[in-house]
């Protein structure tokens, strides 16, 4: 018998002692007293916001607009650094917010700049990833959620024999991807190549967006299909003059 086994199965002196130890040891703690531990807790919560302070406006923010082609005013970042890999465009308005950790990856083969364009004012979250073969643009007050992926090449051809060749999709499967305004994006949504997401819609968690959402619609499921038709904003009646 092994020396783990023998500590934690014989019922020898020894090997009961070494359990009774190890459980004192596990649930050992020590008194908390408010006054102390709430001190405490503030100390932390100052160091670690002035840690991540830092690194978010002298790290991680100069470095993703490094990256960047264009960006406008008051673009935020998390406190990840992002990973973006191959080479295109990254076109921002203002307001921009790329939070949390998002990967980017361009793939130069199918156009000269691919790029990545997101509008004023729009939200992006934590785990997204784009692949970009031409283009993906975002419009303007979006917020899409986390672990969001869009890409618009699936990497691969349909046909069999080019797949296990390891050739390339075929240029005419690389289709650009375009999201209208105040469109809402929810956790874990799938949106694949030639999608076009009409104004003011909402794609519900977890959907797999094949096909051209319409202005104005809530769509959900795997395929995702339409289940609601919101209003659209009505047009300010003019005052008489």
């Amino acid at each position: 018998m092994s020396l783990y086994g023998f500590l934690a199965l014989s019922n020898h002196p020894v090997a009961r002692f070494a359990r009774r130890g190890r459980r004192a040891l596990t649930h050992f703690s020590i008194p908390a007293p408010r006054v102390v531990v709430r001190s405490m807790l503030g100390v932390y919560l100052l160091l670690r916001e002035g840690h991540y302070f830092l690194a978010r406006v002298f790290v991680c923010e100069p470095l993703f607009k490094a990256y960047c082609t264009r960006y406008g005013q008051r673009l935020t970042t998390g406190v990840f650094v992002h990973w973006i890999q191959g080479k295109g465009d990254i076109l921002l308005g203002n307001d921009v917010s790329f939070d949390g950790k998002i990967s980017i990856r361009f793939a130069m083969r199918f156009a000269d700049r691919p790029a990545l364009v997101v509008g004023d004012r729009t939200g992006i979250s934590h785990a997204c990833s784009f692949t970009i073969g031409k283009r993906i643009t975002i419009g303007s007050d979006c917020r899409i959620a986390g672990d969001v992926h869009m890409f618009d090449s699936s990497g691969h051809p349909s046909d069999a024999v080019k797949r296990a060749a390891g050739a390339p999709p075929e240029t005419d499967d690389v289709k650009p991807i375009v999201i209208h305004d105040h469109v809402w994006i929810g956790r874990r949504v799938l949106i694949f190549p030639g999608v076009t997401i009409g104004q003011g819609s909402i794609i519900s968690a977890g959907s797999v967006v094949l096909a051209d959402v319409a202005p104005y619609t809530v769509v959900a499921g795997n395929p995702a299909r339409k289940i609601a038709t919101l209003s659209s904003p009505q047009p300010p009646i003019p005052t008489p003059t």
